[in-house]
């Protein structure tokens, strides 16, 4: 059974790759991506399409056309080995409009490392 010592440990990690995955995207870091994501890694965009790993930093190794990502009001669910990341994020588009929703990843420690095994957004009805 794990130790508060264990859970805290796990918390700060998932915390940390939380603000990694947010900080990649918006500087199109691949490489920060390519080393947290599964290779299994799935995940699904806005416009309803579903995007392998590959298809993902495909996707990040484009221009980047938002400023000012950040994530707010953050829950980590930690389940064992399995963690789930809540989000609502902010950033403006290259125009200049403001965009918020919501995110969740799903993380999965395999052979002691946690990565992302899929990722979900969604933009309010103002993004």
């Amino acid at each position: 059974m794990p130790t508060n010592a264990h859970t805290r440990r796990d918390l700060d990690a998932l915390t940390a790759l939380n603000l990694d995955f947010i900080a990649s995207v918006q500087e199109g870091d691949v490489k920060r991506l390519d080393e947290i994501l599964a290779e299994d890694f799935m995940g699904s965009q806005p416009d309803g399409s579903l995007l392998d790993k590959a298809g993902f930093l495909g996707l990040t190794a484009r221009p980047v056309t938002i400023s000012g990502l950040v994530a707010e009001d953050v829950r980590i669910r930690l389940l064992g080995d399995f963690a789930i990341i809540h989000g609502r994020f902010d950033s403006r588009t290259a125009e200049g409009k403001p965009r918020r929703g919501r995110y969740t990843d799903n993380w999965v420690r395999r052979d002691g490392t946690w990565v992302a095994v899929s990722a979900h957004y969604h933009l309010g009805q103002d993004g």
